[in-house]
C-alpha cells in the first residue's frame, strides 16, 4: 500500500478555484498514472485522515487506483485553528466538490473518474455525479435520513440517478438500515453492499463476532469489483 502524499509542487489549483482550496487539504494515495481516479470526501464530523477514510483510501490504492482525499472548507479551517465548526451550506459544499474535480482533471477519456465519500461527503457527491460526468459513485454510509427522523428522506434525487453507483451501508445504520432501505424507491443504477451488523461507519457489535476491519475489508473488495465493472 502506498503512503499518502500531499499535492506535488506542479499540481497547482486552477485559476478559478476557491481561495480555500489549499494543497494541505488533499491526501493522495496510489499511482499517479492509474486508469481510475477515486475522489473521496469525509463525513460531517470527522476529517479525511480518520482510520475509516485511510482504510478505504489505502485499500483502493493497493488495488491500483489513484485515490484523492480532500476536506471541505469548514474542516480545513478546523485543521488550521482547532475550532469545531458545523458543515458549510450545501451550495458551498457542492461548489467545493466541483472545484476539486476540476483540480484533478475532471471527467476525461484517458481515465475513469469515480467520486464519493463518507456520509455527508458521499451525499454531496451523489447530487453532482450525473452533472460532472463521473463514471461511478461510491457512498460509504449514505445518510438516507437524519438521525431519529426517518420520515425526512434524502432520496428524491436517488430515484433518477443515472451514474452507476455502489452504496456501502451497515445493516443497522441509524441513518438507513437494511429494513428501511428496502422500502425506498431507488434508481436501478444503484447497487447496495451490506456490511453485516454494521453501524453508520460499518462497525459491528462485538457480540456479532465480526470486526470493523472485516467489514471494511469486505467493503473495499466490493468497491474494487464495482470499479472493475464500470
Amino acid at each position: 500500500m502506498s503512503n499518502p502524499s500531499p499535492r506535488a509542487p506542479n499540481d497547482r489549483a486552477p485559476d478559478d478555484a476557491p481561495e480555500d482550496l489549499h494543497p494541505e487539504s488533499l491526501l493522495l494515495d496510489g499511482p499517479a498514472e492509474a486508469r481510475v481516479r477515486v475522489i473521496l470526501a469525509h463525513g460531517a464530523g470527522a476529517a479525511m485522515d480518520t482510520s475509516f477514510m485511510s482504510h478505504f483510501a489505502r485499500g483502493l490504492a493497493a488495488a491500483g487506483h489513484r485515490v484523492v482525499r480532500f476536506e471541505f472548507p469548514y474542516m480545513a479551517a478546523r485543521r488550521r485553528d482547532g475550532k469545531r465548526r458545523p458543515p458549510d451550506g450545501q451550495a458551498k459544499l457542492l461548489e467545493h466538490w466541483k472545484a476539486i474535480i476540476a483540480d484533478q482533471g475532471g471527467a476525461r477519456q484517458d481515465s475513469r473518474l469515480v467520486i464519493g465519500g463518507k456520509s455527508l461527503g458521499g451525499r454531496m457527491a451523489s447530487l453532482i455525479a450525473d452533472q460532472v460526468g463521473a463514471a461511478g459513485l461510491v457512498c460509504l454510509g449514505y445518510p438516507f435520513h437524519p438521525a431519529g427522523k426517518p420520515d425526512k428522506l434524502r432520496t428524491a434525487h436517488l430515484e433518477t440517478l443515472e451514474t452507476p453507483s455502489l452504496f456501502v451501508q451497515g445493516t443497522r445504520d441509524a441513518l438507513g438500515s437494511r429494513d428501511e432501505v428496502a422500502g425506498y424507491r431507488l434508481s436501478p443504477a444503484i447497487r447496495l453492499h451490506w456490511a453485516e451488523d454494521g453501524d453508520h461507519s460499518l462497525v459491528p457489535r462485538k457480540a456479532s463476532g465480526r470486526s470493523a476491519e472485516q467489514n471494511w475489508d469486505e467493503a473495499v473488495s466490493a468497491i474494487a469489483d464495482f470499479i472493475v465493472s464500470l
